[in-house]
């Protein structure tokens, strides 16, 4: 059965629980988890308050054979907060390796696994992507549990416009790196959203502003849904000039950075200027190419402007 089939069974309410029933409390009431079916269940987590979780997410928590995260420690908090007495395992970055095709068996045995991360949804920036791709490909489902995820929280409050969007993740640390990084995405016409670590912050903004420019908008997203929520807006030269004065960051942060200024189509008489001097070195149907490429214009419509110039028409 799976956790959507709801006419075929009612969630069973409680003051407590029977003995050794799985379930999970929300204050002093212990609600009965159903049966999960068998799949790699990836479940979404608070990102800071442990007030955003799902009833959905907590049900999978609760009632998952395998529970696998990426810190004990830190799961365990969620779990004693909700009276869940599943156990975690750990699944990170380093120990993928041996823990994946453990997780993967336990699948092939007809058990549910649950996945979470630290914070947020799982596989964005972390290992586990790894372990879906390996789901995947052994033909297991993979059932997502939305939920919290930084990137969304920091676009909706930052004020960005979010009719188009793309998730980078972090930058290198390396500085030519990042800037060549910086370099490709400076053209694509939507909100760019990146991870950033406290200690490196300033040099990222340094860096966006040389080269996406100075003027351009910017949103520095800071401890989102915790006590110390900050969005602080402003241009890249004055978010570099604010966090590069020596200030001690800390927390998690999310940076957003406004899409491009729309370029001007260039006039007819550029293009006419663009057209003549490209079909002194080039033929007809490549100069037309070229000056398509040059001024974002239909090459149809070039090529058959240019064969109007030369006709003298």
């Amino acid at each position: 059965m799976t956790l959507d089939q709801t006419s075929e069974q009612s969630t069973e309410i409680a003051a407590e629980p029977v003995k050794g029933q799985r379930g999970y409390r929300v204050g002093n009431t212990f609600i009965a988890s159903r049966p999960i079916e068998p799949a790699l269940y990836l479940v979404a987590t608070p990102i800071g308050n442990l007030g955003d979780i799902t009833l959905r997410a907590l049900e999978t928590l609760s009632g998952a054979d395998v529970l696998a995260c990426e810190d004990t420690r830190v799961t365990r908090v969620l779990l004693d907060r909700y009276g869940i007495v599943n156990r975690p395992y750990s699944y990170h970055e380093h120990n993928a390796n041996e823990a994946g095709p453990k997780l993967i068996a336990a699948l092939e045995a007809g058990k549910s696994v649950a996945l979470v991360s630290d914070a947020g949804t799982p596989l964005v920036s972390d290992p586990g992507y790894r372990l879906g791709q390996m789901a995947i490909d052994a033909g297991y489902r993979v059932v997502p549990i939305p939920g919290a995820s930084a990137p969304l929280a920091a676009l909706v409050g930052s004020g960005m416009p979010s009719d188009a969007f793309l998730f980078v993740g972090f930058l290198s640390s390396k500085d030519k790196a990042r800037r060549d990084r910086l370099a490709e995405l400076s053209k694509i016409p939507a909100t760019l959203i990146l991870f950033e670590s406290p200690h490196r912050i300033a040099h990222t903004l340094v860096s966006a502003a040389d080269v996406l420019g100075g003027s351009r908008l910017a949103c520095v997203c800071r401890e989102l849904t915790k006590t110390y929520e900050e969005f602080r807006r402003g241009t890249l030269a004055e978010l570099a000039a604010h966090y590069g004065d020596g200030h001690n960051v800390k927390g998690e942060i999310v940076l957003l950075i406004e899409p491009p200024a729309p370029e001007e189509a260039p006039g007819e008489v550029e293009v006419d200027a663009i057209l003549q001097d490209l079909s002194k070195t080039h033929p007809t149907a490549k100069a037309a190419t070229e000056a398509a490429r040059i001024t974002g214009l239909p090459r149809k419509d070039l090529y058959q402007r240019l064969i109007a110039m030369k006709n003298g028409t």
